[in-house]
This record gives structure tokens, sequence and C-alpha cells, in this order.
């Protein structure tokens, strides 16, 4: 990054807070670049392309936005990145860009200090800037690894994500005793008990949506209505919940009802893979590819 000075890197990560602040739920890091791209004047060598491919603007705002991670002010993760609490209350403080820079800065030599307390100290005062190409590619897997994934799991066929969910929960401890066939269900397409006799309670009842757009209170009280007393609901959406449905799903005192959204259904999916039978991993077929890691 010596092409770029720290105050343009303020100024750089000013701009993609000015961006996310607009959107408190948060953007894909390609939508935050790509406004960036269109609202700012790029240099020469921002607007350069690398031999490899990739505009070098793109991997500029990556590395500058690093320390405001590691000082807690950004928060990234598959992909999106997001503005945390002392991330607004710092853009709100540091009007300088290049003051900006160095204070979110001055926070990761921090952080790096705290994980090597036990070392000689690595970060030399006058550093300007973390040394993580390992950062960049890893984030940049990530993003690519989880877009193909989420492009997956959303395009599928609704009755094979029904049976994707069930394979979850059969991988998980749970015996299945139903899933919905094709055609008009009633608002459940899956029940599931603790035992394969069904005498340990509770019974789960489970609504599997494959929907672009979030679901909203008046759909997840539809699904409540059918819990009986001693069920448990999980709900599951690729498109995810609105703030009131998951505010109503939190707050709930006689129904328990579970939200899984496409990100934590992902997650369940990864962490029981091992035990997922060979026939239902194909309905989402998975396979490690190694990086080397980023700082942590």
């Amino acid at each position: 990054m010596a092409d770029v000075t720290i105050h343009r890197q303020g100024e750089i990560v000013q701009e993609a807070f000015k961006v996310l602040l607009a959107h408190p739920e948060g953007m894909t890091a390609q939508d935050v670049i790509s406004s960036l791209r269109s609202t700012m004047t790029l240099t020469d060598h921002e607007n350069s392309t690398y031999k490899s491919g990739g505009l070098a603007f793109d991997k500029i705002v990556r590395f500058a936005t690093i320390p405001y991670v590691k000082a807690g002010w950004m928060f990234k993760e598959k992909g999106r990145w997001t503005i945390t609490d002392a991330g607004r209350n710092a853009y709100a403080k540091h009007k300088d860009p290049e003051g900006f820079h160095r204070a979110a800065f001055a926070l990761y030599k921090e952080w790096k200090r705290s994980r090597k307390a036990s070392e000689p100290a690595i970060i030399p005062e006058d550093a300007e800037e973390p040394s993580s190409t390992a950062a960049i590619t890893f984030e940049q897997a990530e993003e690519q690894a989880w877009g193909e994934v989420a492009d997956y799991l959303t395009s599928m066929n609704p009755y094979d994500l029904q049976k994707l969910v069930a394979a979850l929960l059969r991988a998980m401890g749970y015996h299945v005793s139903w899933i919905a066939p094709p055609g008009k269900d009633g608002g459940l397409d899956i029940l599931a008990w603790n035992d394969p006799l069904g005498t340990r309670p509770p019974r789960i009842k489970v609504q599997v949506k494959r929907h672009e757009a979030a679901v909203g209170v008046s759909d997840l009280r539809s699904f409540m209505a059918l819990l009986g007393e001693g069920d448990v609901g999980i709900f599951v959406c690729t498109g995810g919940f609105s703030r009131d449905a998951q505010d109503e799903a939190r707050t709930q005192q006689t129904r328990k009802v579970t939200l899984l959204d496409l990100e934590k259904l992902y997650e369940l999916w990864v962490e029981h893979y091992p035990k997922i039978d060979q026939d239902s991993r194909e309905y989402l077929p998975l396979k490690p590819i190694y990086f080397l890691a980023p700082e942590e």
C-alpha cells in the first residue's frame, strides 16, 4: 500500500462508512466497493488493473478496512460488511481522514500486542499498515464460496430444501417422522421427535420457506398458531426474518420457536456434515479447501 497515503486510506474508508451507515443491516462487500467506485474520483493507480485481473481499487478498499475490523469498528462475515456502534461513534468523532485511519490503526496495534503479549513486539511504533495479504485472499475466497452456496440454496427445488432440513435434523439426533409431500401442507413441512416412537416430548414442527423476501410477523404468528402445548417450532426461511418477526420469536412466553435464516441453516449443515448420510449430502455437497489462515 506504499502508493496509497494514510490520508487517502482514511478518505476511502470514511466514504465506505458513509455508505454502510445508510444500510444498518449491512451490505455485501462488492456492493460497497461498487458504490465507492461510482461516488469517488479514483487515481490512476486505483484505476489500474492487476496482471492477474481485478481493479487495484478493490484490493485497496479491502486492505484499508482491515484495521477497522480489528479495532471493532467494522464487522465482516461471509462477504457482508456492517458498522458497529463503536464504528458509528468513531466516524462521528474523527472528521479528518488521516486522523480517522490513524485512530483505527492504533487500536489495531493494541489488538496485535495483546495477542503477542508473551512475545517480542513485531509491529514498529511507526508502522502505518498491517501486512494482511492472507486476510484479503481469505476474505475474497470466503465471499465467493458463500455467494455460490447462497445462490445454490435459494434456487434449489423447495421440496429438496425440505429434505435438506430433514437430513440436518436427523444428523442432529432427531427422528423425522414425516415430510410433507408436494401440494398443500397446511403450514407444516416436517414433523420430528426426540425418539423413533415419539414418546419423548417435545414434538417438533417445522416450516420451510424458500423465499427471497424476509418472513414478517404475521406469517410467523400463523405458524405459531399451529403449535400445540409442548410443541417446539422451527421456522426456516432463506430470505431471513423481519425485525418484528425476530422480536416476536424472542419474546414468546408460551410458544417456543426457533428461526433459521440462510446463514444459520448453512452453519448447522457444516457443523453436522460429518453425521449426514452420504445420499443426503447431495442436497448440499461441500468440500473443504485450505488457505493460509489470516490473523484472528
